[in-house]
């Protein structure tokens, strides 16, 4: 027996209570949730009145600016990661979960608190602008941290079935900002834009209090004490990552293409809906809500699968299941058929989507070493992520320039999904592999 692997044994036997898998599946929920609660309530208000607040003398170009604002979190969120990564590598995952923590709740909450343009001028963009990237900065080292955190307490044979839980509290983020928004929508237009809009975001500081109670009963795996002990924790996490690791980086930035889906069919398909067919919002935003309280049932259930037949199966069939499945989303929304739009969703979130984003946060922290694991995520997701977050931009210009049409979004949604598709087939499997051997590529 090694040193390394004794130590482990010792430490895991001497350290850890066995309740810290569920600690940090439940850390992970919750702070995921509050993560994404604060991230969609601010893309819901850039599709619904941020316009009208912060933009009011841009006239059409409005909708552009406010969709290009949501996009401007994801500039910052690989430096983010590389932060999140550098801290969570060297000093525990533990410390820096709380501080992403904090960092999202309080930028949130003064977001709420935010004059109008009317009120300050150019002052008021400004401020949301560097609001908008301190939440960047939050969200672009949260996952890979508790992912890394909650992969490495779990029980080997249910790696992923226990890393999803963090997905699931995005799900129930977005659950309860888009219930949060329906409430407000239902204000008069004057009551929505002076001071509806802005409910939302204060009550994120419930989340916020409940997530640090939590985290703070959460340990550090034994698996970076260890290397602590050791002295082999990475100086520069990002140098050994890159020096010993380098494809694998790379293999993530594709394959987080496959979040693309997220982005395009809730946000730019609520936009679309809204802003160009004319459905009602509160409609549209009761078809989000069903396709994610059904993706809260089959998220789970697919981790589960892959961690019975592997994770390369299901990532690769759910993302090229949603690039078909987009298809018939963006036409119903365009034709304004109800029915049609919730079997859309369905279909693209609850299945196709879900099968993807339950597995791709165990499946890339299982890609790299302990020693660098939550920097090796954290870059090369937020990295992948940087398309995502222009995409409805994108997407928004190209439809315009193209009189309004919807397959601009069909189309940009399939190719990130089979690029997607393409990299994580190119990669090694990981679900069996010993947690002490993970990132070893030769």
């Amino acid at each position: 027996m090694s040193t390394k692997t004794a130590l482990l044994s010792e430490t895991a036997s001497t350290r850890a209570p066995g309740n810290q898998s569920k600690r940090s599946s439940l850390a992970g929920f919750i702070g995921s949730a509050l993560e994404y609660y604060d991230m969609y309530i601010y893309a819901s208000a850039s599709a619904l009145v941020f316009a009208r607040v912060f933009f009011p003398d841009a006239g059409a170009t409005g909708l552009l600016y406010s969709l290009g604002l949501y996009g401007v979190a994801y500039i910052a969120r690989p430096l983010g990661g590389f932060l999140a990564g550098h801290l969570g590598d060297r000093f525990g995952r533990r410390n820096i979960m709380i501080l992403t923590l904090l960092v999202m709740g309080i930028a949130t909450f003064l977001i709420g608190c935010l004059p109008s343009y009317d009120s300050v001028g150019i002052l008021a963009p400004t401020m949301l602008i560097i609001l908008r990237l301190c939440q960047g900065l939050s969200v672009g080292g949260e996952l890979s941290g508790a992912s890394s955190l909650t992969l490495e307490h779990a029980p080997a044979n249910r790696r992923a079935l226990y890393t999803s839980w963090a997905i699931n509290g995005i799900w129930v983020g977005y659950i309860l900002a888009t219930l949060a928004f329906i409430g407000v929508a239902a204000l008069p237009e004057e009551q929505l834009v002076a001071w509806g809009w802005r409910v939302p975001f204060w009550l994120s500081a419930v989340i916020l209090i409940v997530g640090l109670v939590i985290r703070r009963t959460v340990r550090d795996t034994e698996a970076f004490t260890t290397e602590k002990e050791l002295g082999t924790t990475a100086k520069v996490p990002l140098g050994d990552v890159l020096r010993n690791q380098p494809f694998d980086v790379i293999r993530v930035i594709f394959a987080a293409f496959l979040v693309v889906i997220s982005t395009t069919v809730p946000v730019y398909g609520l936009t679309y809906a809204t802003n160009v067919v004319g459905i009602d919002a509160s409609t549209m935003l009761w078809v989000v809500i069903v396709g994610y309280v059904v993706a809260l049932v089959t998220q789970p259930l697919m981790a589960s699968l892959s961690d019975k037949i592997g994770r390369k199966p299901v990532l690769i069939g759910g993302n090229l299941f949603g690039a078909a499945a987009v298809w018939l989303f963006f036409w119903a929304v365009a034709e304004a058929n109800i029915p049609m739009i919730f079997a859309g969703v369905l279909l693209c979130v609850s299945i196709g989507f879900a099968a993807t984003n339950s597995v791709y946060p165990s499946y890339f922290s299982e890609l790299f070493s302990t020693r660098y694991r939550v920097t090796g995520m954290a870059v090369g997701l937020q990295l992948g992520l940087v398309l995502t977050g222009f995409s409805p931009v994108i997407i928004q210009a190209i439809s315009a320039a193209n009189g309004n049409a919807w397959w601009p979004a069909a189309v940009f949604t399939s190719v990130a999904c089979v690029i997607s598709a393409i990299a994580i087939a190119s990669g090694r499997e990981t679900y069996k592999t010993p947690l002490d051997r993970l990132g070893v590529t030769r």
